[in-house]
């Protein structure tokens, strides 16, 4: 049934309507968010083998066919990243329990999760281009709940850049929405690739794609516009860092990729050697920022902006093996960053501080902190055979092919730009003197702080080391992104 692919969407939407209710009684709140997030999680688990055995779904909303009326479209790429956000959302609000603090829990914190989670399944779905703003909008909307929730001065003062660079963007998004409009006539991402297929890409096209750049730029953070994230990141809690870390910044990535995989494939000599510049400029400001910070927020935020680059360097290539590498890092860098997150969150609450020069000795009294940090850290950096490895292999292999080797070779020493980054967190948090430690923790609270930490980084050493039994799963994705007709094909048949 088609319209199974709607309930990862309506189900966070209709729990977060009732969690709007009865906000003071805590463990109501837990307990619904956790059963909306488990249901969502088995409907997407569903749909990701329907969308497998059976190719792409679709829904035109309305009595009017494609491309007229309003698509909801699963395919692999998005199906894969629809069940990833909601299985790392369970985990976060797990963790988030004993750290997000009671007052913002009382306080729309988890009908605001929900929303932020029906905002990005929604447009990972969405096969609409103007649709795609409405669900940006919904998660962002949510987003600025929660980054000023709670309402500490830090959360008051750095968020002001975040909410007008994504004010700006979003009118910024309407205007190049209306500019395509003007072109094509259509907002049917399929029925767009059509049109620009007709008239092969004019030059009026490439210069919008090039607006859509920039419009998702600001939102996946790329450089030179990914300065609005360092501060605004670092002023949430670690809970809404560790969703914002995971998720927000993807969903820019992700219009990039659809969009530049769907519409824009016909002057790529252009528009693809631009994204692959910019991917590499993204990856050497991000990796100054984590060289340069000694604070443990900011190191890992800053691999934030790495990875982006990473994930659009293997879009850029345009062909099968790196796309297939980009969605599998795409992957691995979204279960990594929210375990990675939640991790320093615990080093955080064991230390008082997150200034690395005053943390040591961790591992004396941490152990088992001090080696699921240290694994999840090389996974990050993909070292074999951690999540990290393959996909970034296969991005390599794809611009080796598609003839970018100096490019490539970068790409590759960046990772030891990564791991010397994450290294010295744990050389400076877990080894040496014994740094200040927080003598207010509480081994119960921190023990259910690391039980969902933990099996997260288990997952990720599972994605890592179980890499063949996703290959299928990426091989339907990757074959999506480098021919758009099965994409369009499917979405269209429903107009006949």
């Amino acid at each position: 049934m088609n319209n199974f692919l709607l309930l990862p969407i309506l189900i966070p939407f209709f729990f977060g309507m009732i969690l709007m209710f009865g906000q003071k009684k805590i463990s109501y709140q837990r307990i619904t968010t956790l059963l909306g997030l488990f249901l969502s999680i088995l409907c997407a688990a569903a749909l990701v083998m329907n969308v497998h055995e059976n190719g792409p779904q679709t829904v035109t909303l309305g009595s009017w066919p494609a491309p007229f009326g309003i698509t909801m479209v699963s395919d692999m790429v998005s199906a894969i990243l629809v069940l990833t956000t909601l299985v790392l959302t369970f985990f976060i609000v797990w963790y988030g329990f004993e750290s997000i603090g009671k007052e913002r829990e009382q306080f729309f914190y988890y009908p605001g999760v929900l929303f932020i989670i029906t905002g990005v399944n929604g447009a990972f779905t969405t096969g609409d281009i103007f649709n795609l703003f409405v669900f940006f909008e919904v998660l962002l909307m949510a987003s600025y709940l929660l980054i000023v929730l709670g309402g500490e001065k830090v959360q008051l003062r750095e968020p002001i850049k975040y909410i007008l660079i994504n004010v700006l963007s979003s009118a910024f998004f309407v205007i190049t929405v209306a500019f395509l409009y003007s072109v094509v006539g259509t907002l049917s991402m399929a029925d767009i690739s059509l049109k620009i297929a007709e008239v092969n890409q004019p030059g009026i096209l490439t210069v919008i794609a090039v607006l859509f750049l920039l419009v998702f730029g600001m939102k996946a953070a790329i450089f030179p516009l990914y300065f609005w994230l360092p501060s605004a990141y670092s002023a949430p809690p670690i809970p809404v860092l560790a969703l914002f870390g995971a998720l927000l910044t993807k969903v820019g990535v992700y219009a990039i990729t659809r969009t530049y995989t769907l519409f824009f494939t016909h002057d790529i000599s252009f528009t693809h050697n631009l994204l692959l510049v910019l991917s590499i400029l993204t990856i050497i400001a991000g990796s100054i920022g984590a060289l340069a910070y000694f604070d443990v927020k900011q190191i890992i935020i800053y691999n934030i902006v790495i990875a982006v680059g990473v994930i659009l360097f293997g879009v850029a290539q345009m062909n099968e093996v790196a796309l297939k590498g980009a969605m599998l890092y795409l992957v691995h860098d979204m279960i990594i960053k929210a375990a990675l997150f939640m991790l320093i969150g615990i080093i955080i609450y064991v230390t008082g501080t997150t200034n690395l020069r005053k943390m040591g000795g961790l591992m004396k009294t941490y152990p088992a902190l001090g080696w699921f940090y240290l694994i999840a850290a090389l996974g990050l950096a993909g070292v074999p055979p951690l999540s990290g490895f393959i996909g970034k292999l296969l991005i390599v292999q794809g611009g080796f092919e598609a003839g970018n080797i100096w490019s490539s070779i970068f790409i590759l020493a960046s990772s030891i730009v990564v791991l010397l980054s994450v290294i010295r967190i744990f050389i400076y948090a877990f080894w040496g003197q014994q740094g200040v430690l927080n003598e207010a923790v509480q081994k119960a609270k921190y023990n259910r702080l690391f039980v969902p930490t933990m099996i997260l980084v288990v997952v990720s050493i599972f994605y890592g080391v179980g890499t063949e039994w996703f290959m299928p799963f990426m091989d339907d994705a990757a074959k999506i992104l480098n021919d758009p007709s099965i994409y369009t094909d499917e979405v269209m048949k429903g107009g006949e």
